[in-house]
């Protein structure tokens, strides 16, 4: 039975959670349990995998409801072009790469120095995108460059 400490229901203030609208409810609970290292605390409708100090929902896609009149989720269709994504700090990103790898995850790169940080990507299995990092130079001061053509 899920004790009510493990859902995301703050007795005061706020939690921040994030909503996958997934194709398959098993399966990416599952990568969110055993990747992330994620506690199921229910498994569907809605499914709530706790990781670290956050929670993931999980739920099909679906048409309009009462509460969100006129809107429709579905998973992402096209993995190049992406308008969100979740971040995912490590204590030690050769470590997790290597046992993420181990236990099937998909990264688009090796972790890569970026300065500020050591940062790679994963996609989940409906291609969500995920960015693992590791703080390095950014706790010394040293930032990434910014991009081309913008000044801050």
């Amino acid at each position: 039975m899920t004790a009510p400490g493990d859902l995301p229901a703050p007795e005061q203030g706020l939690v921040l959670t994030h909503f996958l609208t997934v194709r398959d409810v098993a399966r990416s609970r599952r990568f969110y349990a055993e990747v992330l290292g994620g506690e199921v605390v229910l498994e569907e409708n809605p499914a709530i995998v706790k990781v670290a100090n956050s929670w993931i929902i999980m739920n099909p896609g679906g048409g309009p409801t009462p509460d969100k009149p006129g809107v429709t989720l579905v998973p992402p269709e096209d993995g190049d072009t992406v308008s969100s994504f979740l971040n995912v700090r490590v204590a030690d990103i050769e470590a997790f790469h290597t046992a993420a790898v181990a236990k099937g995850a998909r990264f688009l790169t090796e972790p890569l120095d970026r300065k500020a940080e050591l940062r790679c990507y994963m996609r989940d299995p409906d291609g969500y995108l995920i960015e693992v990092g590791q703080a390095t130079g950014m706790l010394h001061g040293v930032f990434a460059d910014q991009p081309a053509g913008e000044d801050r």
